[in-house]
């Protein structure tokens, strides 16, 4: 993954290389040789349709684009399909399509269930019927498929590359065994392969990424695409217990991080953010943006509020200090 703008800012930097004394802000990334450069907050459809109707997504998604973001995720199955509807919609209002990424999974609709090379092709048909969009710039296998040969689902995908409804290929719940595998294949059979991973990654989750995918992202140059990096929103620091968190399935995850282990993070965070004149949304952002091998951190926003507190992330100058803090606190 190579990083657009000076100085680069990222992938191949950890918390020791960061200057002490005038940290960068934090660039636009060029993930691998896709020439597709993304912006570092990118937008997490999956509330679109469900949590968000149709006026509170549009004004989300106006805000997002107008603020420069250019990265919108989505998946078939989010809010049964709304989701991708609603942001069809929105990208019918656009001059420019090629202004916006849109990257959509596929694998878990129940009307296109697994990864055969059959269900593959019917599930883009009908996700780019729902985008209203001739292309999809990055599609996501979502979670293996034991039922089915990887090399049929890259089959599958290298045609609807070949076809020009798909662009890159992108990997969400597999395993960095089955990373490496898929780039095996890919060297032998000049198959697809990955080019990005969508992970969660937060200050509260941190070993799956930092000990099994953060390496490989690295060392194949996949662009890392850090899902929840506000952990469902408790490192916004609203919820300081169970009682403050609301009884919705939105926010059915954000229970497990409560206790002590949370409460030190959430005193980290507000230390830093004191520091920098900042909030914890943001410098939790920033965090998750610094680390090797993350392109954008996809953000969940309801209205344009919560999308609002989160844009400045990428301007915030972390120190050395400032994440090696935020690492002792959250820990492992």
């Amino acid at each position: 993954m190579r990083f657009g703008g000076e100085p680069p800012y990222g992938c191949l930097m950890s918390a020791s290389t960061l200057d002490e004394s005038t940290p960068p802000t934090i660039a636009p990334r060029t993930i691998d040789d896709t020439g597709i450069v993304v912006r570092p907050i990118a937008l997490d459809g999956g509330v679109f349709g469900w949590a968000s109707g149709v006026g509170e997504t549009s004004s989300v998604l106006d805000l997002f684009h107008e603020s420069g973001g250019n990265l919108v995720s989505t998946s078939d199955h989010y809010a049964g399909g709304r989701s991708e509807i609603m942001i069809g919609s929105w990208l019918r209002t656009l001059d420019d399509r090629s202004s916006v990424i849109i990257a959509t999974k596929i694998g878990k609709h129940p009307d296109a269930f697994g990864l055969g090379r059959r269900t593959i092709l019917r599930a883009v048909e009908s996700s780019l019927d729902r985008l209203g969009t001739d292309y999809i710039d990055f599609l996501s296998l979502d979670g293996d498929d034991s039922t089915s040969p990887i090399e049929e689902a890259l089959e599958a995908v290298d045609r609807l590359i070949r076809e020009g409804k798909v662009r890159f290929l992108a990997a969400s719940g597999f395993s960095s065994a089955r990373i490496e595998e898929v780039a095996r294949l890919s060297g032998e059979s000049n198959l697809p392969h990955f080019r990005a991973l969508f992970m969660e990654y937060n200050l509260m989750e941190r070993r799956h990424y930092e000990t099994e995918l953060q390496p490989i992202a690295v060392r194949l140059g996949c662009g890392g695409l850090a899902r929840l990096p506000l952990a469902g929103g408790y490192l916004s620091g609203r919820f300081q217990t169970s009682e403050d968190i609301p009884q919705n399935v939105m926010f059915k995850s954000t229970v497990r991080h409560i206790g002590r282990r949370g409460l030190h993070v959430l005193d980290a965070l507000g230390r830093v953010a004191r520091e920098l004149d900042s909030t914890p949304t943001r410098v939790a952002l920033a965090w998750v943006l610094v680390k090797p091998g993350i392109a954008a951190a996809v953000l969940r926003a309801k209205d344009a509020v919560q999308l609002e507190h989160a844009l400045g992330a990428p301007d915030l100058r972390l120190t050395r200090h400032h994440v090696s803090q935020l690492d002792k606190a959250s820990g492992h």
